[in-house]
Order: C-alpha cells, then structure tokens, then sequence
C-alpha cells in the first residue's frame, strides 16, 4: 500500500454497507446485492489544520454521498468495473492525493465469506 508522506491525512470509509445491481448471470441483474465498500483516501493536510475549516478540509461526508448515490443508482456487470467507478468519484476531488478503494461481494462464491477486489489511483 502506498505510504503517507508527511503532512497527509488519511480518512478511511469503513464498511459501508450499499445494495446495488452486480453480476453477469441473468438473477443477478434481477435481484439487489449487498456490496461492502472500504475507501482510503490520502490529502495534504496542513491548511485544514491551520484554517480549522471544512472549507480547507477534504470533506468525507460529501464524498460518501457521491458513492452511495452512484452504486445504489447503478447496474453493474463486472465487480472490476463498480470499484473503477467509485475510485474516478474519489479522486474527482483535487485534494485527494492517493486513494484506494475495495468492494467486497458477500457470498460470492460458495464456502466464502466473500470475493474483493481492489484498486488504487495516485495523483502526482
């Protein structure tokens, strides 16, 4: 995983817990899925710090609305392609220097807890 440097912040988006259309077999593109979405996101800091102002601050709360609105308005084939999409709406944010993100699809697959897969961008 990418290392912070100094003067970034990291904010992690634990376990939010959406339901979407996901799969490639005709039951799945009929019938709502959980999808569990963990994001971490890296920003330079210091001016949040200095101001003490969401106006300075990457604002997480905005961000968490984008993916919900996407991924419980959306219909999704490829698990590839859902966390491709919630990663460009993170890094849609000019402040966000790194950010990761991971969907896990429970019950997947037989005797799984589930399958996740994860993608990650970084801005230079």
């Amino acid at each position: 995983m990418n290392q912070a440097e100094p003067g970034q912040a990291t904010i992690r988006i634990k376990n939010l817990r959406l339901r979407t259309y996901i799969g490639i077999n005709d039951e799945e593109k009929q019938k709502l899925q959980d999808v569990i979405i963990n994001v971490l996101v890296r920003y330079r800091v210091r001016s949040a710090i200095e101001h003490n102002d969401i106006d300075h601050a990457l604002n997480y709360r905005t961000i968490n609305k984008a993916i919900i609105n996407h991924v419980e308005d959306g219909k999704f084939l490829l698990l590839e392609r859902l966390v491709s999409e919630v990663l460009a709406l993170v890094m849609e944010d000019p402040m966000v220097c790194f950010a990761q993100v991971e969907v896990d699809k429970p019950h997947a697959l037989r005797f799984a807890d589930s399958v996740s897969i994860t993608l990650c961008d970084r801005r230079d």
